[in-house]
């Protein structure tokens, strides 16, 4: 429904100033926070996208999402018992297989998800594409991260980013998927909002802000943009899609200052694993280093935290 995006305008001066005042919202304290962070740990997909993974380094990975904060720790919190996992472990297609057989043999449902469709950059034809997005699924990915071409945006073509959205979301069966807009080059905030609600018209369970590849990532004011855009779709489908930060989300506060604006913007209800996640990789070990401190009153040695 094209007539949604053509008179798109966005007051970029209002965002921005929007944004400035998020970063100085108070910090919460005490137990308060401590179940915030807790939360934030429900909410990560726990990757790892490097060049040189391993089956070893995906194993240790594993393990961290199953177990993400040191066992003592979450019984001092007495909440040692209530499954606090990660919210997916995400690597690239092919170590999909190694995520799915580690899991498995360690009794665990933590879904994995595969990044996919010419992950970062986009520019691989479309039929490799699709291929890559089967062979992920194939290989037991129950999520899936595309990315788009960016090109697509930058010159207005939006049927065709609706058809490369929806062959996509076709290729991934029954696994869910994620819509990278990679928000970092597509020129201008009224495109990230366009290109949000093309993607979410396409049949996205989610839409996700950045690679993590980008020179800018996840930031406030295309984190509003997109929020809005999903709050405006809601409006008009009834259908709820997720939201997920990526790439330069480091800090425990960062995180917590993350779900206070999902709470803000979207409601308490988009505050789940189903609706929301975090992209990271070193997030996690901040926020157990500040479980660390609520718990203990000092701040753990490097060697007392196990690989985050």
């Amino acid at each position: 429904e094209l007539g949604w995006i053509s008179k798109v305008h966005v007051n970029r001066p209002a965002v921005v100033r929007h944004a400035e005042q998020i970063k100085k919202w108070k910090t919460l304290q005490g137990n308060w926070q401590a179940a915030w962070l807790l939360k934030a740990v429900t909410c990560i997909d726990l990757t790892t996208l490097s060049g040189d993974d391993t089956p070893s380094n995906v194993q240790r990975l594993c393990f961290k999402a199953k177990h993400p904060i040191r066992e003592d720790l979450l019984r001092a919190l007495d909440m040692h018992d209530k499954g606090i996992t990660a919210a997916a472990v995400c690597v690239y297609p092919a170590r999909v297989s190694d995520a799915v057989n580690i899991l498995k043999a360690a009794g665990c449902n933590i879904p994995v998800a595969s990044v996919a469709a010419g992950f970062p950059s986009g520019q691989t034809p479309l039929e490799t594409k699709l291929a890559e997005i089967k062979l992920a699924v194939e290989y037991g990915a129950r999520e899936i991260d595309i990315v788009i071409s960016r090109s697509l945006v930058l010159t207005g073509q939006w049927e065709g980013l609706y058809e490369e959205i929806r062959l996509c979301r076709a290729a991934c069966g029954e696994a869910h998927m994620k819509t990278i807009l990679a928000t970092g080059e597509l020129g201008s905030l009224a495109n990230v909002y366009k290109a949000s609600m093309i993607a979410m018209m396409a049949g996205s369970d989610f839409i996700k802000t950045s690679t993590g590849k980008e020179v800018e990532n996840a930031t406030f004011p295309v984190g509003i943009v997109m929020m809005r855009a999903i709050k405006e779709y809601y409006w008009q489908t009834g259908y709820k899609v997720g939201f997920k930060p990526a790439g330069g989300i480091r800090t425990a506060k960062e995180a917590i200052t993350w779900l206070m604006l999902v709470k803000e913007e979207l409601g308490v209800e988009w505050l789940t694993p189903e609706l929301f996640r975090l992209g990271a990789s070193s997030l996690l070990g901040d926020i157990e280093q500040q479980i660390f401190y609520h718990v203990t009153g000092s701040y753990a040695l490097q060697h007392e935290l196990a690989m985050a």
